[in-house]
C-alpha cells in the first residue's frame, strides 16, 4: 500500500517538470527564430542586436556601407560609421580636412583645424594679427588676440598711454589708475579726504571715507557724540544706540510698555 503511494507520487511530480521542460524548449527555439539574420541574442536581456557592420533597419539587419577613410562602430543603429582622424563627414563621404597655412589640425577633434597663435580665423583661412605699437600677442583665442602693455589702455585698435594723476598708482592689471590711500578720484583727480575730528579714515569704494569713532554719529562733515537717553545702551556698530530689554523706544526715550 505504501509503495503504491510513492510511486503515485513520483509519477504526479515528473508529469509537470516535463511539461514544463517543454515549454522551455518551445519557447528558446521561438527565442532563437525571432533573431533575424547577422543578428545576435542581446547581452542586455530580452531583444537582438546586430552584428558589428550591420545596421538596424524595422525587423532586420543590412550590411553597412562602409566608404573610403571610415571605420566601423559597435553601434547598430545610426549610420554605424565615423570617420578616420583627419576626415570631415560630408554627406555620405570621408572627404580630407583641407588645412590652411598658418594653422594645425585640431587634435581633440580631429576633423576642423585651428589657426596657430598669433593668427585669427577668417572665412578663407588664417589672417595674421595686426599688434599696434606698446602691445603684445595674447594666449586668448578670441577677442583682438593683444593687450597693451602695462601703463597703457586699449582704444579701438591702438593702446594710449595712461596719464596718472598726482598721488596715483598703476593697478596690477596695468591698464587703470587708483588714488593712493588717504585720496579719493574727484574729476580724474586725487584729492585728500578730509577726516573731521573724531573719526577714522576708511578705505571704502563708495560714499564716505570716513567712519566716526565709537560714541559718536555722523552729522553732515563731522562726528558729534551721542547723547544717550535713560535705559539704552550703544549698539554694535558704535555709532548709534538700543534700548535695554526690557525697555522699547518711544518718541526718542526707552520706556516700559
Amino acid at each position: 500500500m505504501r509503495q503504491s503511494y510513492y510511486r503515485a507520487l513520483a509519477l504526479m511530480m515528473t508529469i509537470p517538470l516535463h511539461s514544463a521542460s517543454g515549454l522551455s524548449s518551445s519557447a528558446l527555439g521561438q527565442t532563437s527564430r525571432s533573431v533575424p539574420e547577422n543578428a545576435q541574442a542581446s547581452r542586455y536581456g530580452l531583444g537582438w542586436e546586430c552584428n558589428r557592420g550591420f545596421r538596424r533597419q524595422d525587423d532586420a539587419c543590412f550590411k553597412v556601407k562602409l566608404p573610403d577613410n571610415a571605420f566601423l562602430t559597435n553601434s547598430s543603429f545610426g549610420k554605424g560609421w565615423d570617420c578616420h582622424y583627419g576626415f570631415l563627414e560630408k554627406g555620405n563621404q570621408c572627404l580630407t580636412v583641407q588645412v590652411p597655412a598658418n594653422a594645425y589640425l585640431d587634435p581633440y577633434f580631429g576633423d576642423r583645424w585651428r589657426c596657430l597663435r598669433g593668427y585669427r580665423q577668417t572665412n578663407v583661412g588664417c589672417d595674421p594679427i595686426k599688434v599696434p605699437e606698446k602691445a603684445f600677442l595674447s594666449d586668448n583665442t578670441t577677442g583682438s588676440g593683444w593687450e597693451c602693455e602695462r601703463g597703457y589702455r586699449a582704444l579701438q585698435q591702438a593702446c594710449l598711454k595712461l596719464e596718472l594723476p598726482a598721488h596715483s598708482y598703476l593697478t596690477s592689471a596695468g591698464n587703470e589708475w587708483r588714488c593712493d590711500r588717504g585720496f579719493e578720484n574727484k574729476d580724474q583727480t586725487c584729492v585728500a579726504v578730509e577726516v573731521p575730528e573724531n573719526a577714522i579714515f576708511v578705505d571704502a569704494p563708495h560714499g564716505l571715507k570716513w567712519k566716526c569713532d565709537r560714541g559718536f554719529e555722523p552729522r553732515g562733515n563731522q562726528c558729534l557724540q551721542l547723547k544717550l537717553p535713560e535705559n539704552a545702551h550703544l549698539n554694535s556698530t558704535g555709532n548709534g544706540w538700543d534700548c535695554n530689554r526690557p525697555y522699547q523706544l518711544r518718541g526718542g526715550a526707552c520706556m516700559i510698555e
